[in-house]
C-alpha cells in the first residue's frame, strides 16, 4: 500500500468521506481557487453535507480565514 492510500484511508476512517470525493473537492480547489473566498465557502459548505457535520457561520468564517491569511495547520496532525 503507498503512502498516498494509507493518508486517505486514514481521512476516510475518520471523515467517512471517500477518496474519489477528496480528490474531487481538492480539483475545485486549484492553486488559484485558494485566495477565492466564494470557491472555498462553497468547498467547506460540500464537505459539511458530505460529513453530514454542520458548520456554523462562525466557524466558517474562521475556516476561510484561517485559509486565506495561510494558517492552516499541518494535515498530518489532523489525522
Amino acid at each position: 500500500m503507498k503512502l498516498t492510500d494509507n493518508f486517505f484511508k486514514k481521512i476516510e476512517k475518520k471523515t467517512n468521506v471517500d477518496k474519489e470525493t477528496i480528490i474531487n473537492l481538492a480539483k475545485n480547489l486549484q492553486e488559484d481557487n485558494l485566495k477565492n473566498e466564494d470557491a472555498l465557502r462553497d468547498v467547506v459548505k460540500k464537505l459539511s453535507v458530505i460529513t453530514g457535520k454542520e458548520v456554523s457561520k462562525e466557524k466558517e468564517d474562521k475556516i476561510i480565514n484561517a485559509i486565506l491569511n495561510d494558517k492552516v495547520p499541518d494535515i498530518d496532525k489532523m489525522v
